[in-house]
């Protein structure tokens, strides 16, 4: 058997990202219901002249050839935002990171992952988290569990045997994020739909849908709720200004204001919920292709998605409220009020939440009273190198 060889490769230079990118392809189109992303999106992902993370991150990607032919990738990289943050909040000083995994067989998978733990550690690196490609904003973790259906928007699926091969290399199971699964025609438990009307009675409480005209503004109403929300989470890693830009951008065209909102407590922002149509529904059907023709199914999709599913990537309540009735209060109004327009407007049937930190409890009760399910289950590893 021809013997592997590991690449270094310079994210800066295009070819190379052509090739890492192609070699994730090629592994997704083998593995039982990926969904085809588009190729655009996830070369710009990987270049530090358009993604803002590398901005703050040493990155670096290797490929694993076996006779010419690709067989595996990594991506080893350090986020210095991430390093500035508590060590008990899961980053730290001396911490860095492995993503964009793929393998071909187990020989392959180990020479990967003791190719990046080597650069990590000369980098003086001492505890390696991962997969997270590359941000944990952007897909964290290795799907564990709900390989039997394809994945929403901005969560990744990868073959149930990658679990062996991490495992195998000495990595441990360090934090579990959830999604649940919510039909999207199914009204709220009684108790729930109780909580909801009390709410909308309440005089003090507005719940209103994002503002387009004033999107700049709404972004930064945004940032303050998440950042003051999630800031004492596992994992949490401030924006920096260059990222909410950038993000802002791209999420623009798929921002529907009645399904995105903010909540008011007295006039004063308190609260919100962000809402995306599944695009992977679009992807599957044009094989992650725009063209020839599937730029136009886009465009047709973009503005009007109908029966598609809903996922909603990010909630938060201010943190002065958490562990009080008015936090689960503004959750409940704003989830039911996405999922009856969802129903209504988009004539959604399936909707997700997620992903959330199996330690938030908050959250997770939140999940459970309203009579949704994990359906997939995502792992983060951890190993001290």
């Amino acid at each position: 058997m021809n013997a592997i060889t590991i690449e270094p490769l310079d994210a800066a230079n295009r070819k190379d990202r052509e090739a890492f990118v192609d070699c994730g392809r090629a592994f997704a189109a083998a593995t039982p219901n990926a969904v085809p992303q588009l190729r655009s999106e996830q070369l710009e992902l990987i270049d530090p002249a358009r993604n803002p993370f590398f901005a703050h991150a040493s990155v670096q990607l290797f490929l694993a050839k076996r006779g010419g032919e690709c067989v595996g990738r990594i991506s080893a990289h350090i986020d210095h935002e991430a390093e500035k943050t508590p060590p008990e909040q899961g980053f730290g000083p001396g911490s860095g990171s492995f993503g964009y995994f793929d393998a071909a067989d187990g020989e392959v998978a180990a020479r990967l992952l003791e190719t990046a733990e080597a650069w990590l550690k000369e980098r003086g690196v001492s505890r390696v988290l991962g997969p997270l490609s590359l941000s944990i904003w952007e897909e964290p973790g290795l799907l564990i569990k709900g390989f039997e259906h394809p994945p929403m928007i901005m969560m990744g699926h990868h073959p149930e045997h990658y679990r062996q091969w991490i495992e195998a290399a000495g990595y441990c199971h360090e934090k579990s994020l959830y999604t649940y699964a919510l039909p999207v025609q199914r009204e709220f438990p009684p108790i729930v739909e109780r909580i909801v009307k009390s709410g909308e009675r309440n005089p003090h409480i507005n719940v209103r849908p994002l503002n387009l005209r004033n999107y700049d503004e709404e972004v930064q109403t945004v940032l303050h709720i998440l950042n003051d929300a999630w800031s004492g989470n596992w994992g949490f890693v401030p924006f920096t200004d260059r990222e909410i830009a950038y993000a802002a951008k791209k999420l623009k065209a798929i921002l529907h204001p009645d399904i995105n909102l903010i909540a008011e407590l007295d006039g004063r922002p308190v609260a919100f919920i962000m809402t995306i149509p599944n695009v992977n529904d679009v992807l599957r059907e044009t094989g992650g292709k725009l063209f020839p023709f599937g730029w136009i199914k886009m465009l047709r999709w973009l503005r009007k998605p109908r029966g598609t599913g809903m996922r909603v990537p990010l909630m938060g309540v201010l943190k002065e409220y958490h562990n009080s009735r008015m936090a689960s209060q503004l959750a409940f109004m704003m989830i039911d009020r996405i999922r009856r327009i969802s129903a209504e407007k988009f004539q959604a049937v399936d909707g997700e939440v997620g992903w959330i930190l199996d330690d938030n409890q908050g959250m997770v009760a939140i999940a459970e009273a309203i009579d949704s399910d994990i359906n997939r289950e995502y792992a983060i590893y951890v190993k001290e190198i």
